[in-house]
């Protein structure tokens, strides 16, 4: 189900810090009433599509910044795990100079909540509780949460299918738009774009213009 509209799972996990500094208990709470976060979920860390996500947001970071908003990344991985990552140099495989937040969700139960989980938990023949239907890491899932702790926009990738990360900075956009101005975007609106007004009137002028 889809948890656009409502509020973003509350979790509290481990994490990765600047690059080079773990942190037992990390919350997206600690941004609420302060900053947008844009959250995202990766499958795993030291694999292939992956680093090239998780340094394109890096690359892209002080435009998330001046618009007020937060990047923060997760995958099922340890924090040791993605602390090693971190400190691996780009030429070999690693996503050193990454600074922003990358949460350890050892218990997969975040990626649960988010409801990107490939896979979940059963029950075998034998009452033996079991992980079965996927491999057990997160799908690529991106929630757009404002200030409020209110999911905006989210998208989810299956595993093979890497992110756009100006579509990201487009649904950032799009929403401060709207909120001081009051209109809508319509389809492919970029910043600097005409936007229009919710009624048939709006709609209509729109369309004749375009």
């Amino acid at each position: 189900m889809s948890l656009v509209g409502k509020k973003a799972p509350v979790f509290s996990a481990p994490v990765v810090l600047n690059g080079y500094e773990i942190a037992d208990s990390f919350s997206l709470e600690e941004y609420v009433g302060k900053k947008e976060v844009m959250f995202f979920f990766y499958p795993k860390d030291f694999t292939f599509v992956c680093p090239t996500e998780i340094l394109a947001f890096q690359e892209k970071l002080a435009e998330f910044e001046k618009r007020g908003v937060a990047v923060v990344g997760c995958s099922t991985d340890t924090p040791e795990v993605h602390l090693a990552w971190l400190t691996t140099p780009k030429n070999k495989g690693g996503i050193e100079g990454v600074k922003y937040p990358l949460v350890a969700d050892v218990t997969k139960t975040v990626a649960h909540n988010y409801g990107v989980l490939a896979g979940d938990w059963t029950y075998n023949e034998n009452d033996e509780l079991s992980f079965e239907g996927g491999p057990g890491v997160a799908f690529r899932g991106t929630f757009f949460i404002d200030k409020d702790g209110i999911v905006r926009h989210e998208t989810i990738n299956d595993l093979p299918l890497g992110r756009n990360i100006d579509e990201m900075l487009r649904i950032v956009d799009a929403w401060h738009h709207v909120q001081e101005h009051g209109e809508v975007c319509p389809a492919n609106w970029e910043e600097g774009k005409d936007a229009m007004e919710a009624t048939p009137e709006g709609v209509a002028s729109y369309l004749a213009s375009h």
